[in-house]
């Protein structure tokens, strides 16, 4: 019998410590908690006075080159990130932050005055995670001379609907909610804290497959249908490790700015793989695009590297080395399970389980709209 591939990903110890193999009722119930929740953080909250959300991101083309201007594909995925905030009435305002993962257990808090935003728990003053928050409310208050000059207190939470590990997006989900709520550009806001390309923020707020350009003033993107007819062969694959995305773009600036032909011939096959009617040209395509981007970068494509004997195609998305792997095979879903279980690998999520459906792919935020790029770029 084939089971759904998600359920085989809640048996990870993101989800459950216990090495031990889960009982099916354990597994069906910690698949739709995860499910329920993502549901609520979709939602707003009425005991909250502002609340936000952004989803996660895979990115299935132009890894790398997307930085100096290549044509991307970009996947939302259902998963995502909330932020709410509570205000109250205060002689001494303080922004009290914290951080809860799918779990609902708290992985950060922190108090911060925000006046200059001074970190005000002595046990937090080298924290990586506070250091990183006090310096986007800095570059927010640059952007906004106003955010956060009344006499009140913050109350401020953020919920995770997938695992942190995962690397769908805590960060970029983390700025898009933060610009939102202080109403300013969450590109200039990524750029000038995280760096980046920005697809990441364009994928937070749309509700289905997009094309993005980086250009050098404005970010460029469009939504697109991509659900592919061959889409139940293609699986999402867990590497169990992460991979920082700020530390593999610090990895290849000796090879940037990358030429221009190398731009274009990746554009290229962004809008071919897109356009792809069938498994098999889509798989030579997926190879192409990974040969491509190895020779760039001087490296052994993983597939060759760690699964020659798969029957199928192997492709890194986004940073090479962690995260997620988009997997194809005609030979289906319990060949690919076994697979990758034999590999230590056992989360394994179908494409219908983890991306957006393109239902409401044309639907794109209206604090958005006017950074969509023109119909004729597509072409």
């Amino acid at each position: 019998m084939i089971h759904n591939t998600l359920d085989y990903a809640l048996q990870s110890h993101q989800f459950n410590h216990n090495s031990n193999a889960l009982s099916g009722t354990q597994i069906g119930s910690d698949k739709e908690k995860l499910e329920k929740l993502n549901d609520q953080l979709k939602k707003s909250c009425p005991t909250k006075d502002q609340y936000f959300f952004g989803h996660g991101k895979l990115l299935l083309t132009g890894e790398y080159l997307v930085l100096d201007g290549a044509l991307a594909l970009s996947l939302p995925t259902k998963f995502g990130q909330s932020l709410s905030v509570k205000y109250r009435p205060s002689y001494n305002p303080i922004l009290y932050w914290k951080s809860f993962d799918e779990k609902n257990s708290i992985w950060f808090e922190c108090r911060f005055e925000f006046w200059q935003f001074k970190i005000l728990d002595d046990d937090k003053l080298l924290d990586e995670k506070a250091l990183a928050l006090q310096k986007i409310f800095k570059q927010v208050r640059k952007q906004n001379p106003h955010f956060l000059r009344d006499e009140v207190d913050v109350l401020v939470e953020t919920k995770l609907g997938f695992p942190i590990h995962w690397g769908l997006g805590t960060s970029s989900t983390l700025i898009n909610n933060i610009a939102q709520w202080a109403y300013v550009s969450p590109f200039e806001l990524q750029f000038k804290t995280f760096g980046g390309s920005g697809y990441d923020i364009a994928s937070a707020q749309s509700h289905g497959p997009i094309l993005y350009k980086k250009e050098s003033l404005t970010p460029q993107w469009t939504p697109v249908h991509f659900r592919p007819t061959f889409h139940e062969h293609l699986f999402f694959v867990y590497q169990e490790q992460k991979r920082n995305t700020r530390e593999s773009i610090n990895e290849i600036k000796h090879l940037r700015p990358f030429s221009q032909q190398c731009i274009l011939e990746i554009s290229e096959l962004t809008q071919k793989i897109l356009k792809a009617s069938s498994l098999d040209e889509f798989e030579i395509l997926q190879s192409t695009h990974e040969q491509y981007i190895g020779k760039i970068l001087d490296r052994l494509p993983i597939q060759q590297a760690m699964f020659q004997d798969f029957s199928g195609v192997v492709k890194s998305l986004g940073a090479w080395g962690g995260d997620f792997l988009l997997v194809s095979s005609r030979f289906g879903e319990e060949y690919v399970r076994q697979y990758f279980q034999n590999k230590n690998m056992p989360i394994v999520i179908r494409y219908q389980d983890l991306i957006l459906g393109n239902e409401e792919s044309s639907k794109v935020a209206p604090y958005f709209a006017e950074l969509q790029m023109p119909s004729s770029f597509i072409h």
